[in-house]
């Protein structure tokens, strides 16, 4: 599962990003790294960004951004 896919209010586990090193670089120097725990705080209304919490600090990733982070959901999913 990817982020994007999460709504908000859910938490999750970042299990793997899969992106160019130079992006890679970027999201670890903030602390988006896996085995971190996230929380989607909200996103856009046409969902091309999305406001997340990472230990404390909120971050806001473009929609191809998030699609590169797979995550690992925790139970249950909001709205399931």
């Amino acid at each position: 599962m990817v982020l994007t896919e999460l709504k908000k209010g859910d938490r999750a586990q970042i299990k793997k990003i899969n992106a160019d090193p130079e992006l890679k670089h970027r999201l670890h120097s903030f602390g988006i790294i896996p085995g971190e725990e996230l929380e989607v705080k909200g996103c856009s209304l046409a969902r091309q960004t999305m406001e997340i919490e990472v230990d404390g600090t909120l971050f806001a990733l473009r929609k191809e951004e998030a699609e590169k982070i797979e995550v690992e959901p925790e139970k249950p999913l909001s709205g399931a």
